[in-house]
Formats: structure tokens, C-alpha cells, sequence
């Protein structure tokens, strides 16, 4: 065997030892893509295991640096090269001891194990044991993240206190109710291929699992949030009130986007973004003849009930038929279409409430499951009509199901290169998607043009405002309402995904790829299989 061969060998060995003890260590994202040999198992979530874990990575990357580089193709260099950046992604945020930070409304773990009803199999008696052994292991997982939450009041490491606010009633909805009305309960009642005497056993032993044991646990949370972590809560917005804030901030920049840039770099592109959509709104709004201001014409928008739905199956409809256009324009920009097919679902009711207005899930490699447009349908006033068209090519195809399921199926790479989350060319793709809807004619109704200006300003405002920098700059309520002026949507969806950008600060990166993309820049750079 050539030098060049053995060297690959032990690349892609080390590439495998990686993936393994992934799916080991997180044994739900292994059930997820089709992995089933963890599931009985939960993650271990304690401070010990994110030690354990830092250690492990540390490991990897000593062991890929004394791999000898420059034996390797041209393609496996770039492999390395990308598991060295993955790797060290992970080291860099080990200072900030994230897990310190365990709950919040949008990623929180109280929020993690309804979802496992949507992946679990759930077909025969000893998948139905799995599942048990699964709920049984949720207190353990509820000690950890309040151990965790505990470290992080012992060191000034909290959640800003708005944000907590809303954890509480997701956390009460998974207590009320029956046990038969629970959510871990609808895959047996949606059964109807076991007899009556296999369903009346599992009925029972779920019946006590969520009485006896989930729901306890649950309180268990919810009073410790309530009657300890939520006092000690900040009432600030940014990280610069954490500690290492700073430094934290300068590594969310680092790990979102791809330029060398700074914060007030971000900050001023933000601005130019700001001004330029702003007068691409005016013109429109000319050309629609409406003869007030801008932000008279937002208050239109917001209040007119020609631009809210009448009932969730109208909205329901609107996003299926504008879904179905999309599917159908869309290989007339792209030779190949993803085999994996993309269906709506809606936000489940225990976390709708403080969920933005719709996200992607990516199906599994297995293709046991297809890729998820989620849409949120509550509170319906909140959800435009004109936001339709953006948020479907963005969300679904063109979107993110398009480029995410086809790098899935690339061939010749392994498994992290296929799935490895670079934000600023995934949410990146996803923006440039709204753009094609322009080639794609999808924006014939000029309210839905208008809708696809709003999604750009909300991101420029998204990137203009300092709430999560440094003090001095405007508190997170002030920066709402600057961009509810300037974008012109609903109150409900710019507070809760405003919300989510304070959760994950660093979510300015989202115009990077955009304003690459209509420079003339190549929007194929970081493609997974190109180098």
C-alpha cells in the first residue's frame, strides 16, 4: 500500500472514531439519522461529560495532526483541513462553558424529548421498552441541566430573564392535562396494529411513566426556574454581560461567518442594508400607490385583514400551493433535485407560542423520514399573507431542504463533510434562495415582493443592532421596536425571533452569503465535494 493510501486510511479511520463516539454520546441525534443502538438511551448532559467530551476532541485533534498532510490527495487535504476547523470549533467554545446556559424558549432540554415521538420507532413492543427506558432516564437529564443552570448562577452565567419567562408555560403545557392527552402518549393512541391486550400493557406502563414519573419531573423544573433560577436571571439582553462577554461575542462572530470581520464591521453593513432595503420599499410602495409613508404603509399591512388569514386552513393551503409552485419551478435552475421529498408540518402547540413563524428539520441519511418544513399557526393574526412566498423558498425549495438533502447524497465524502453545519453557507443558501424567487417569477404579486423586502430588512436590523454587544447600546425592547418600524411585519414574530437571535447572539452572520451572491461572488466555494 502507497504512502498515500495508508496515510488516507488512517485519516478516514479517525474520521469513523469520531462519528462513532458522536452517536454514542449524543445516542438521540443517533436514533435521528437511523442509528438504532442507543435507543434506550439519553445523552448524558452533565459538566463531567462536556469535560469528558473537550478531552475526547482534543484527543481526535492531536492524533489528526500527527497525520502527515501533505501525503494526501488533493481532496483529502480538504477533509482535513475541514475536520480540523470542526474539531476546533468545538475546543475554542470551551471557555464559555455553554452548558452553563441549559434552557432557553428556542433549544432549551425541556423541549427535547417531546421531539423524540417524531423519530423514535415505535412499531413493536421491545421498540416500545427502548422507549420506555428512554423516559425513565429523563430525571437524570433534569438534574444535570439544574446542577448546570446552578454552576452558571455560581459564576454569572445566566439566561436574560425575558427569555426565561417564556420557558415556563412550554414547561407547564408538558405538565397539564391527562396523561393520555400528553404528547408522549400520541404515538400509542395513534396505533392500530397491536391487539387489545399489547396496548392496554404498554398503555399502562406509559400511563404511569408520564403520571408518576415525566410529569414530576417536569414540576420539578419548573419550580426550580420559577422559584430560584428566574430570580437570579439577568435582566439584560447581551453577552457582553457574561463572562469572557466579550471574547464569547468575538467567538460567535468566528463560528457564524466566514470573513475576518469585526463587530462594527457587521455593524455598519447592517446599516448600508438598512438604507438600501429601505429605499427598494419606498418604490415599491409607490408603485402600489399608496401615497403615505412607508411606516404608514407597515400599519396597513399589519392591521388590514386582507393580508391575515381567516382560518389555519386557509394558511394551510396558501403555503401547500406556493410550496407545490416552487417544486415545480425549481428544476429549471438546478440539474438535479434531492430524492429526499419535503413536507409540511405544523409547530407542535407545547412550544408554538414562543417558536419563529417556521424552521427546517433535515430528513435522516437513511431517507426513513422526509425533510420537515415546520410552520408555526399560532396566533394567526401574527402570520402575513405576503410572507408566504420568502419564507417557503427560503425555509423548504429552493431553501434549505434542497441544499441540505443533495449534500446528504454526495458520494466519495465522509459522513461529517455531508452534514456539517456551516451557518453562514446554510442560512446563506437559504437567503440567496428568497433571491431566486425573483428568476423563479414567484414575486408577480407585489405584495409578496414587498413580504421578501421585510424578511431582508428584519435580517439588516437583525445585524444593526448592538443589544448584544457592548453597553451603552439600545436594550433588546428598543431594538424591536426600531425593526418593527423598519420592517413593517408583526410584533409577535420580530419578539420571538428577536428572542432567539439574544438566545444565540451571534446570528449576524445571516446576510454574509446573501451580499456575496449579488457582488457576483461564487456561491459555490464552500459546497461540500468542492475545493
Amino acid at each position: 500500500m502507497s504512502a498515500t493510501a495508508t496515510t488516507a486510511q488512517a485519516l478516514h479511520d479517525l474520521f469513523d472514531r469520531h462519528h462513532q463516539y458522536i452517536r454514542k454520546n449524543a445516542p438521540e441525534f443517533a436514533t435521528y439519522e437511523g442509528d438504532h443502538r442507543y435507543n434506550d438511551r439519553l445523552s448524558d448532559l452533565s459538566a463531567s461529560a462536556a469535560a469528558e467530551t473537550i478531552a475526547q476532541f482534543e484527543t481526535f485533534r492531536g492524533e489528526l495532526l500527527q497525520i502527515e498532510k501533505g501525503d494526501l490527495d488533493k481532496q483529502d487535504q480538504l477533509n482535513y483541513d475541514m475536520f480540523l476547523l470542526l474539531l476546533e470549533q468545538t475546543l475554542d467554545a470551551a471557555p464559555f462553558h455553554e452548558y452553563e446556559l441549559a434552557l432557553n424558549q428556542m433549544t432549551g432540554y425541556h423541549l427535547e424529548l417531546p421531539q423524540l415521538i417524531d423519530f423514535q420507532p415505535l412499531e413493536t413492543e421491545a421498540q416500545y421498552q427502548d422507549y420506555f427506558s428512554r423516559l425513565a432516564g429523563f430525571p437524570a437529564q433534569v438534574s444535570d441541566v439544574i446542577a448546570n443552570l446552578e454552576s452558571g448562577m455560581a459564576h454569572g452565567r445566566t439566561t436574560p430573564k425575558h427569555l426565561m419567562l417564556q420557558v415556563l408555560p412550554q414547561i407547564q403545557s408538558l405538565i397539564s392535562g391527562d396523561a393520555v392527552d400528553s404528547v408522549f402518549y400520541i404515538p400509542l393512541k395513534q396505533n392500530e396494529t397491536f391487539s387489545e391486550a399489547v396496548k392496554a400493557k404498554l398503555h399502562d406502563r406509559l400511563v404511569e411513566l408520564i403520571e408518576n414519573l415525566i410529569k414530576p419531573t417536569y414540576q420539578r423544573l419548573h419550580d426550580f426556574v420559577e422559584q430560584t433560577y428566574l430570580p437570579a436571571c439577568r435582566e439584560t439582553f447581551g453577552v457582553y454581560d457574561l463572562p469572557e462577554g466579550d471574547a464569547y461575542y468575538r467567538y460567535c462572530i468566528k463560528l457564524y461567518t466566514t470573513p475576518e470581520l469585526t463587530a462594527d464591521d457587521i455593524h455598519e453593513m447592517g446599516l448600508k442594508e438598512v438604507e438600501r432595503i429601505a429605499q427598494a420599499k419606498t418604490e415599491l410602495k409607490l408603485k402600489l400607490g399608496f401615497e403615505g409613508s412607508t411606516q404608514e404603509f407597515n400599519h396597513h399591512l399589519r392591521t388590514s385583514p386582507e393580508f391575515t388569514f381567516g382560518s389555519v386552513e386557509e394558511l394551510w393551503q396558501k403555503y401547500e400551493a406556493v410550496m407545490a409552485e416552487a417544486y415545480e419551478k425549481t428544476p429549471a435552475l438546478f440539474h438535479q433535485m434531492p430524492k429526499a421529498p419535503c413536507i409540511l408540518k405544523p409547530v407542535e402547540d407545547y412550544k408554538a407560542k414562543s417558536a419563529p413563524q417556521a424552521y427546517y428539520m433535515p430528513a435522516p441519511e437513511d431517507g426513513s423520514r422526509p425533510g420537515a418544513y415546520y410552520l408555526n399557526t399560532h396566533d394567526l393574526p401574527s402570520r402575513p399573507s405576503y410572507a408566504v412566498t420568502a419564507l417557503t423558498l427560503h425555509e423548504a425549495i429552493p431553501g434549505h431542504h434542497l441544499q441540505i438533502a443533495l449534500a446528504q447524497e454526495l458520494e466519495g465524502l465522509p459522513y461529517f463533510r455531508r452534514n456539517m453545519h456551516v451557518t453562514a453557507y446554510i442560512e446563506g443558501w437559504g437567503l440567496y434562495s428568497e433571491y431566486l424567487g425573483y428568476d423563479m417569477e414567484m414575486y408577480n404579486d407585489p405584495y409578496q415582493h414587498y413580504g421578501a423586502l421585510s424578511f431582508e430588512m428584519w435580517r439588516a436590523c437583525r445585524r444593526r443592532a448592538r443589544a448584544c454587544r457592548e453597553p451603552g447600546s439600545p436594550s433588546g425592547p428598543q431594538a424591536c421596536r426600531a425593526s418593527v418600524v423598519a420592517i413593517g411585519r408583526f410584533l409577535c414574530p420580530i419578539t420571538v425571533e428577536g428572542s432567539a437571535a439574544r438566545t444565540s447572539p451571534s446570528r449576524i452572520w445571516i446576510l454574509m452569503f446573501s451580499l456575496q451572491s449579488r457582488q457576483g461572488q461564487s456561491i459555490l466555494t464552500v459546497l461540500p465535494g468542492n475545493s
